[in-house]
């Protein structure tokens, strides 16, 4: 859980809270919208869902507890069919204990499609919930959390002095978004700390920038930092890319550091720059065994022979983690930093017509040497952690490493 130090800046680690990042961020691309209809009647064309959802069970025991809350709950006017019709699918879902896999209300959604089409306001940090515990995944970066030291792995343990766990996912979200200027206050538990750490935090517009690029004129190096991969990444690395090949480039860093993923088409369109055509990018096993794909590089790499270094760490999820395991097992360069989050699996989202959704894991990916990173993450070929004189010092010694080894590099 160290801090990031990028062109010699204290970069803290953080904490997202936007909701394009909010479920995790889809590790894969994410499909179109599919709506789906649904009946309490069923007919020739259509599953039995009574069936499907007490198969191996005692059909009666559903509905026996909830004609008992119809006939007998005291303060009859709190029950509400359709509450309680979407409580029970977020139960079921949850019993799947697969922090990806969520059902979101008609309100829920909403709320959820707003934020991915509007302004973003927030803190700036992408959270899973594991075990009921909210945890830090990844930090967004240049965010308000990051100025205020939040890090990767911490536990969100009560927010404004209501306790986290008592919230499920999607309240504690809401509870922490907010309108720019307002104040959230988090504490937190972390490894090492004794005591819990209250932090106050400004809310601000979140701005999703997805490449950042600088040249080291000084040792002909090229450095990208890829914030996210959405929608725009590929124009803008592919921009990037434009002004690389202007430059008499010796070499090239790729910082995936506290990138939480995105889109993973766009993961094959960036390794697409490092590789040759029909090289394999990522392997995608869904359920059907038939529906399996293999996907591969789409060819005319512009970058085919510089030499490139990515740099991973805990905050390495996703997308991000998809493009530094093909590099690694084509060799293609080489990973430096500290092992990745590992996240492994691919979302869906099936829109339904009353409104709600559900977001689910359809599959796990594969790297090229046919790994599954899920929950293990990405081993770095140079493993460095920043000592306490780094972060005092702000010296980013990933970075520093990653330069030295291409200033030093030989064609083998």
């Amino acid at each position: 859980m160290e801090k990031k130090y990028r062109n010699l800046r204290s970069i803290l680690l953080l904490f997202i809270l936007v909701l394009c990042f909010l479920f995790g961020y889809e590790t894969g691309k994410q499909q179109e919208s599919k709506n789906v209809s649904y009946s309490n009647n069923t007919n020739s064309n259509s599953t039995d869902n009574s069936d499907l959802f007490f198969a191996d069970h005692d059909d009666d025991l559903f509905w026996d507890i909830w004609n008992a809350l119809d006939e007998d709950y005291y303060n009859h006017n709190v029950l509400d069919t359709e509450k309680m019709n979407y409580g029970a699918i977020k139960g079921m879902v949850a019993a799947l204990e697969d922090p990806y896999t969520l059902f979101m209300d008609p309100e829920e959604t909403e709320s959820f499609q707003n934020n991915l089409n509007g302004e973003l306001e927030g803190i700036g940090a992408e959270l899973t919930m594991e075990d009921g515990i909210l945890t830090v995944i990844t930090p967004l970066k240049n965010s308000p959390a990051e100025r205020e030291g939040i890090k990767a792995g911490d536990i969100v343990y009560m927010i404004d002095d209501e306790f986290a766990t008592d919230m499920t996912f999607f309240e504690a979200i809401l509870k922490i978004r907010g309108e720019t200027g307002t104040k959230v206050k988090l504490t937190i538990l972390r490894e090492g700390a004794e005591e819990p750490i209250e932090i106050e935090i400004v809310r601000e517009k979140v701005e999703l920038n997805s490449i950042e690029y600088e040249y080291f004129e000084d040792s002909d190096i090229a450095y990208v930092d890829v914030l996210q991969f959405s929608d725009n990444t590929t124009n803008e690395f592919s921009n990037a890319v434009s002004e690389i090949l202007l430059k008499d480039v010796e070499g090239l860093i790729l910082d995936l550091r506290y990138n939480g993923g995105g889109y993973l088409a766009i993961s094959v369109d960036m390794i697409s720059e490092f590789l040759p055509e029909e090289y394999e990018a990522v392997t995608i096993r869904r359920k059907n065994e038939e529906e399996n794909e293999i996907i591969y590089t789409l060819g005319n790499p512009r970058l085919p022979d510089v030499p490139v270094v990515v740099l991973v760490n805990e905050g390495t999820a996703s997308a991000s983690e998809i493009v530094a395991g093909a590099i690694q097992d084509h060799k293609r360069g080489i990973v430096i930093g500290t092992q990745t989050y590992g996240k492994g699996s691919v979302q869906e989202v099936k829109n339904f017509e009353d409104g709600s959704s559900l977001r689910l894991t359809v599959a796990k990916w594969f790297t090229p040497n046919d790994v599954n990173i899920d929950e293990v993450g990405i081993t770095p070929n140079i493993e460095i952690e920043f000592t306490p004189e780094d972060i005092e010092a702000e010296r980013d010694v990933q970075l520093e490493e990653a330069i030295n080894y291409l200033e030093n590099f030989e064609v083998q």
